[in-house]
């Protein structure tokens, strides 16, 4: 799942990573984050730290504290460094924006295939 409320930044992101042979989702609405993702049970969430509506971080928070999201890879990105804070929090790891495509799809080869 990705949490990208830029509607450019998130067809990207979408056409990247179905290109690479992933199914996409995003949220409905940015307003109830925790219960789109008990929905949904995405085997990764690639999540911006500023939302509308929502902090990344704060999200991250709860997705670790509950007990049947507490397992789902997260990765925080950001174009401010919150890489040492989101790691804190539970993050799985963090892109600084702008990152490559490339990079992206690494992280993602190397946590979810194997």
């Amino acid at each position: 799942m990705v949490l990208e409320d830029e509607p450019v930044l998130f067809d990207l992101l979408h056409d990247l990573l179905g290109f690479e042979g992933y199914s996409v989702s995003k949220p409905d609405k940015f307003e109830n984050l925790l219960e789109e993702l008990r929905s949904e049970r995405p085997d990764a969430v690639l999540m911006d730290v500023n939302l509308k509506g929502a902090n990344g971080l704060d999200l991250l928070a709860k997705i670790r504290a509950d007990e049947d999201l507490k397992d789902t890879f997260v990765l925080i990105s950001s174009g401010l460094d919150y890489r040492q804070e989101s790691l804190q929090r539970g993050a799985d790891d963090f892109l600084m924006k702008p990152y490559m495509p490339d990079d992206l799809v690494k992280i993602l080869k190397t946590k979810l295939d194997d």
